[in-house]
Order: structure tokens, then sequence, then C-alpha cells
């Protein structure tokens, strides 16, 4: 009776060992859906990269506020009056500070946008290629290790050419 009851438990276990490889070998992540998943990646990271440094110039370079120091001060007291009336806040600071936060609060939904539209997109990565991957990254840290890899080296890229030949726009 034990005999059996092992029999049965290894059967058991080579039909779930079984199973598994079959989820896996269906499963497999190409090097192609890798390098798709990491381009849309670091096309939201170089899209977030970019609209973080148009609001560190809003903020340096806005005439009304005068300034990164004084950006911080009014951050600072923002959400008490008694501490805006104690830094003598003026009107026009406040509709400037108001439109940096606005500013702020938007950057997170157009990268969120940016990056589902990235992903619906077929002929840049694809829902199915995206959860694919993703999952995944989530199971196996060789998948997760080689994204990362490849999202390094396309940062690496675009830090060189970006040096190479620096923006205009400003």
């Amino acid at each position: 009776m034990k005999k059996l009851l092992g029999l049965a438990f290894l059967f058991v276990g080579l039909i779930g060992f079984n199973a598994q490889a079959q989820d896996e070998a269906a499963e497999e992540i190409t090097d192609e859906e890798i390098a798709k998943f990491a381009a849309m990646e670091d096309s939201v990271m170089a899209f977030y990269e970019q609209k973080n440094a148009e609001l560190v110039s809003m903020i340096k370079d806005n005439e009304v506020i005068d300034g990164a120091a004084r950006y911080n001060e009014i951050k600072g007291a923002w959400d008490d009056e008694a501490k805006l009336t104690e830094i003598e806040i003026t009107d026009e600071e406040k509709v400037a500070y108001e439109a940096i936060l606005e500013f702020m609060g938007s950057l997170s939904t157009e990268v969120r946008e940016m990056k589902i539209g990235l992903i619906k997109n077929d002929d840049v990565l694809g829902i199915s290629t995206f959860n694919k991957v993703n999952k995944a990254m989530k199971a196996n840290p060789e998948i997760k290790e080689k994204v990362d890899s490849e999202i390094a080296q396309l940062k690496e890229k675009r830090s060189t050419e970006e040096e190479e030949s620096p923006s205009d726009a400003g």
C-alpha cells in the first residue's frame, strides 16, 4: 500500500511538472519581445525625464517666484495660511505656484497615458506582449535581469546620443 501511495504521489508530481514545463514552453519570452518591452520602458523614461526637466526649468526660471529657494519657501508654507502670510506671498506668486502644481499634477497623468498608448499599440509592443513579459519578469529573475539590462543599454545609448547632439529646444 505504501508503494502504491508513493507511486501515486510520484505520478501526480510528474504530471504537475510536465504541465508546468508545457506552460513555460508556451510562455517562452523571445529576445524580440524583451527588446520591444525595454524600448517601451525606455521611451516612457525618456518622456518622463523630458517633462521633469521642463518642471525644473519652470521652477528655476520662474520670473514671479524668482528661483528654487523661493519656490521651496512657498512649498513649505503652502497648506498653512499663517505661514503664507509670514513669508509675505504675493497673489502673483500664488498664481505661479498653482501653475507649477498643475503641471506637476498633469505630469503623472501624461506619463501614464503615454505608457498605456505604447502598450496598446501593437506596432510598438501590444497588450499581450506586455502582459507576457511582465508576468515572466515577476516569475523569472533571469527574464527581469535581461529586461533591466536591455533598458540600461538603451538609456546609456540615449544619454550618449544626447551628449553628442545637444537639443536646441528650450
